[in-house]
């Protein structure tokens, strides 16, 4: 028996890895900062969209970054914990059991109803410390909001509370990645109107930010005193109407490797429930990645994969740490190879929009749904 030559080594020995290229990132981040041409929030909730939120926030901060935005609190005390000095905002609703470690940690909340505010600047008084606050207004996402024709009373009002300080007003669009920026332009003119009651003596010193990704590639006039993206600083782009500039680069691949080759005669099958029962003889590679790792299951045949720069199917019912591929027509794979699920390999390529596509989703819950298993595998930003 002939004994084939020993695999190339895998970066770190792994299964399957992330490669996140922190150069793009930073590229990214100051490309962005200067089409906006104001002060950026680089959004890195959801594990920084799967790319590891530390190390984007690091990098981004380096960048040039000037807030951080998260979706929750122990997001963002997890980032001071580790050193991080910025600014943060947490975007989403803050628990008041939640809202001590906040405040203990500098963070700024988001807020839109009276009770909370009440909330906040009582526990802030009991810390001895002041809740940095921003105001959120619902101007058509019908999310989380204040109803802009509140915003005139609720600023007399909100003087009253001694332990609070308003740092900024701001709203959320919901179609800036449409084709037709009408609504999204319906809406800024609504934060508009109700951000020209604010007197200059509220004005003053207030950020007013409205700019997603979208937004701040598509309309100027979203781009107040901050921007916000997030999708964008790593470049994924926010829609096919709204893609990402072409100097924008993506920092993430996905890879894993062949385990194993073997061949199946007609009438075999690979895989739970038989899904894949081969009508001939058929070679298939078994690669080290499944749901577990976020590789979706699918329909049969419906995911890809690269093996020696050759776009491949993936065959079966894809298992929780493996799946089934065909490489029948690549006599050459072999055990080790490595299998690009996202990224470049040769001349080809798998986008995470591409992926997206197939799974029925959007680019953004492919990239934030890759699992903490998954080890991410980080190339340093030039100095």
């Amino acid at each position: 028996m002939s004994v084939p030559a020993a695999p190339a080594p895998i970066p770190g020995g792994h299964s399957t890895w992330l490669e996140i290229d922190l150069g793009a990132i930073a590229a990214n981040v100051r490309r962005l900062k200067a089409l906006a041409g104001t002060r950026l929030m680089a959004v890195v909730k959801a594990n920084g969209c799967g790319h590891g939120a530390l190390t984007v926030a690091r990098t981004a901060q380096q960048a040039g970054a000037d807030w951080l935005a998260v979706a929750r609190v122990e997001e963002g005390v997890a980032l001071r914990q580790a050193g991080l000095t910025l600014p943060i905002l947490v975007l989403g609703y803050t628990p008041p059991a939640d809202a001590p470690a906040a405040l203990a940690a500098a963070l700024s909340l988001t807020v839109y109803a009276a009770a909370l505010a009440r909330i906040y600047n009582d526990l802030a008084a009991a810390q001895g410390r002041t809740a940095r606050l921003h105001l959120k207004l619902d101007t058509g996402l019908g999310r989380l909001g204040l109803a802009p024709a509140e915003l005139p009373a609720w600023l007399n009002w909100l003087p009253t509370l001694p332990a609070v300080t308003l740092e900024g007003i701001f709203t959320h669009l919901a179609t800036a990645d449409d084709a037709d920026p009408a609504y999204a332009r319906k809406q800024l003119a609504i934060f508009s109107q109700a951000v020209q009651t604010l007197s200059p003596a509220q004005r003053a010193g207030l950020l007013l930010h409205t700019a997603n990704s979208a937004a701040t590639l598509a309309l100027p006039e979203s781009r107040y005193d901050l921007v916000r993206p997030g999708l964008a600083l790593y470049g994924l782009h926010p829609s096919a109407s709204v893609p990402c500039p072409p100097d924008f680069q993506p920092a993430l691949a996905w890879k894993s490797v062949v385990s194993q080759v073997r061949t199946l005669a007609a009438g075999e099958s690979a895989g739970y429930g038989r899904a894949f029962i081969a009508e001939r003889e058929t070679r298939v590679a078994v690669v080290a990645v499944g749901y577990a790792d976020g590789w979706r299951r699918l329909p049969p045949h419906g995911n890809a994969v690269l093996i020696r720069g050759q776009a491949v199917r993936v065959l079966g019912r894809e298992c929780m740490d493996q799946c089934f591929v065909d490489v029948s027509e690549l006599p050459a794979a072999a055990l080790g190879d490595e299998v690009v699920l996202i990224g470049r390999q040769g001349g080809a390529q798998i986008t995470a929009e591409d992926v997206a596509r197939r799974w029925g989703t959007i680019n953004y819950e492919v990239a934030s749904g890759l699992a903490e298993r998954v080890t991410r595998v980080y190339t340093p930003a030039p100095e």
